[in-house]
C-alpha cells in the first residue's frame, strides 16, 4: 500500500460490542422506556475486553471508526468513554437526535456512504439484524457475541430506532 492509499476501515459498533450496557438495561425494561436514564448512564459502562482488544489490534492495519446507534447528543460522553478506555482514535458516526429508523437501516446507510472510495475491511456489531443486512450488502461482518443478551436493547434498536 502506498503512502497515498488510505488504509482500510475497521468499523466498530459501541454498545454491547465495546461497552457493556448490562448495568443500564433496566432503563429499557420500564414502560415508557427511560431513554435519558439509559444514555445518561453510558459513561459508566465497563469495557468489553474482547471488543476492545479487537479494535486495538485492528488499528495496526486499519483506520478504526465507530458506527453507533447512539444519538448525536451523546457525542461528548461517547468520545470521552472511548478515550478513557484506550480505544484507537477514529471518527464516530452517530444517529441524528430525531432519527428513529431501525439500526439495520441507519447503519447500512452510513456503511455504504463511507465505503465509497474506501475499503471497509470489517464491521463489528452485536445486532444480528445489522450484521445480516451488512453481509447481504457485501460487507465482511464480525458478530460481537461476547456481551450478555439484551432483548430490551434489541427491541429498542429495531422497534424504536433509539440505539
Amino acid at each position: 500500500m502506498s503512502e497515498s492509499t488510505p488504509r482500510p476501515l475497521a468499523v466498530f459498533d459501541i454498545d454491547n460490542t465495546l461497552a457493556d450496557t448490562a448495568h443500564r438495561q433496566h432503563f429499557l425494561e420500564r414502560r415508557p422506556r427511560d431513554w435519558n436514564g439509559f444514555f445518561g448512564a453510558a459513561p459508566a459502562d465497563p469495557p468489553l475486553p474482547r471488543g476492545v482488544a479487537l479494535a486495538v489490534a485492528s488499528a495496526a492495519d486499519c483506520e478504526v471508526v465507530y458506527l453507533t446507534g447512539r444519538p448525536e447528543r451523546c457525542r461528548a460522553d461517547t468520545a470521552d468513554w472511548l478515550d478513557r478506555n484506550g480505544l484507537p482514535e477514529g471518527r464516530v458516526w452517530m444517529r441524528g437526535d430525531q432519527d428513529r429508523r431501525p439500526a439495520r437501516t441507519t447503519k447500512l446507510e452510513v456503511l455504504r456512504r463511507i465505503a465509497k472510495g474506501r475499503e471497509v475491511r470489517m464491521l463489528v456489531d452485536d445486532d444480528e439484524l445489522v450484521c445480516r443486512a451488512a453481509r447481504a450488502a457485501g460487507f465482511r461482518v464480525v458478530l460481537a457475541d461476547w456481551a450478555a443478551q439484551a432483548p430490551e436493547l434489541t427491541s429498542a434498536q429495531e422497534d424504536e430506532g433509539r440505539t
